[in-house]
């Protein structure tokens, strides 16, 4: 496509189609395919991922059903955050080393950002301010963080928390959705005496604690030797604000379970790996973000390709789209 027959279009992004690129894909929609001729003043519709080229017919273009191609530009959209998230991460690894090196004038700046080495400092670190804490303490653990629990960890944990509610604090936590009915965390929750929540998501971001909303912490490398302590108020308002909006989506967990429908046979689980199939990850991908193993993640897929009627995995992506399952999810 020449640059003079793409120039009169319009910029716009997917979430604004123009009025010309609408009309044709609601054609393609009801006809199942155009020419490729007919997309020239519209491309818009292959720049997003609307049409794609037909198999046995080069010329034409077939509609990419909408649930397939909202989630990939919704995917697109998620990559996007991430990415900056994990800039903001190493931003701040970076220029804390410089911080700390700075000139004394500096030194009150420096206490915004500090970086802490070691699993010991970062626990009795995190344990002084709690000490002090007489509010509220906002958590999310990823399932990870429970995978081979020591119980003295675990033990001062307890203590530190029930010190908290006891001074009339608050405690809300997040967790995943595989960790619902986990023995560990439920003989934690009902040994805790006061104010204290817990949801359950499909996928939650890091590790995050945030203390009296003066404190946070997360993790500044991928094996948790090291945690970056946050003071900085525009952070933790950031921090505080992501928390509240996945609160709000989470399913309550304690202390009053409320459990997810099964519909048309198929289970919130099998919904939640419905969605990343048809983004294109793979088994042990699809494992690691909803927080279970390669093996019981293969097992959900092979139910739900039996409740669908699939016989491949190119099939089940297909009547993934076709069933409106996903349009479920809100």
């Amino acid at each position: 496509m020449t640059a003079q027959a793409r120039a009169p279009h319009p910029e716009h992004g997917p979430e604004e189609l123009c009025p010309a690129g609408t009309l044709l894909y609601r054609r393609a929609l009801d006809e199942g395919r155009v020419t490729e001729r007919e997309t020239a003043a519209t491309p818009c519709l292959l720049d997003f991922g609307l049409l794609q080229p037909s198999l046995d017919a080069p010329d034409r273009l077939e509609p990419v059903p909408p649930v397939l191609a909202l989630h990939r530009l919704l995917r697109t959209s998620q990559e996007r955050i991430a990415d900056e998230r994990r800039r903001e991460e190493r931003l701040a690894e970076t220029f804390t080393a410089f911080v700390h090196a700075s000139s004394p004038s500096t030194a009150g700046e420096s206490a915004v950002l500090r970086l802490l080495s070691g699993k010991e400092r970062i626990d009795r670190t995190i344990g002084e301010v709690m000490a002090e804490a007489t509010d509220q303490v906002l958590t999310i653990q990823p399932h990870s963080t429970h995978i081979g629990p020591d119980p003295r960890v675990h033990e001062a944990a307890l203590e530190r928390d029930q010190a908290l509610l006891d001074r009339g604090g608050r405690i809300r936590t997040l967790y995943q959705h595989t960790l619902r009915h986990a023995p560990t965390v439920l003989a934690r929750y009902e040994r805790l005496r006061g104010d204290v929540r817990a949801r359950t998501l499909d996928e939650v971001t890091d590790r995050l604690i945030v203390v009296d909303r003066s404190a946070a912490y997360i993790p500044a490398n991928t094996d948790r030797t090291m945690a970056l302590e946050v003071r900085h108020p525009a952070l933790i308002a950031y921090f505080v604000n992501t928390f509240d909006r996945l609160w709000h989506l989470a399913t309550p967990m304690y202390p009053q379970a409320v459990h997810q429908p099964t519909l048309n046979g198929i289970t919130p689980r099998q919904r939640a790996i419905a969605a990343l199939l048809v983004e294109g990850h793979t088994d042990g991908d699809i494992a690691d973000r909803l927080g279970m193993n390669v093996r019981t993640a293969r097992v959900h897929i092979a139910k739900l390709a039996a409740t669908l009627g699939s016989e491949s995995r190119a099939q089940l992506g297909y009547l993934i789209g076709r069933s409106g399952i996903l349009d479920r999810d809100g």
